[in-house]
């Protein structure tokens, strides 16, 4: 795209718009108090991530709860009494128009994985205490953005802004 300035230059810009709108990202919580990520290999990275369960929506109808509902199911494998939105953020202001919608999900049913797609099919669930999880944020071992900022807001008190 070609913009021009209040001086009257002109410059291009790639904007890149998500097919289908917003992300929504998932942090969920067991009844013994256990988050669980997903164990994926990421191909732009070249290495293995822990995430929380996220997406997009299938078709421009699926609005964002229904995503979140549908990928925990898919990539953790288990259903929620209870969603709650806590955050929205924009992923990369300077190139892209895409958002993430955070969900917290609350009593949790463990329930059979659906298959989540070619690049990452052999994909695990891992549980750990949120203590485990802040842990891996400061050391780097979790270095998804999505994640990061969920189990940071979780380390913060999620009751706080209710």
């Amino acid at each position: 795209m070609t913009f021009s300035t209040s001086d009257a230059e002109q410059f291009d810009r790639y904007v890149l718009r998500e097919r289908n709108g917003d992300t929504v990202g998932v942090l969920a919580e067991t009844d013994d108090g256990r988050i669980p990520l997903v164990e994926q290999y990421r191909i732009p990275t070249h290495r293995w991530t822990l995430e929380i369960p996220a997406g997009h929506a299938k078709d421009a109808s699926e609005r964002p709860l229904e995503v979140a509902v549908r990928k925990l199911r898919e990539e953790a494998g288990f259903e929620a009494k209870e969603f709650t939105q806590f955050s929205r953020f924009i992923n990369t202001p300077s190139f892209s128009t895409q958002h993430t919608a955070l969900f917290h999900a609350t009593g949790l049913t463990a329930v059979a994985r659906d298959v989540i797609g070619p690049e990452t099919p052999r994909s695990a669930v891992r549980l750990f205490t949120p203590d485990e999880a802040y842990r891996m944020v400061i050391n780097g071992t979790i270095v998804d953005a999505k994640t990061i900022i969920a189990l940071m807001r979780l380390r913060c008190g999620m009751e706080e802004e209710r």
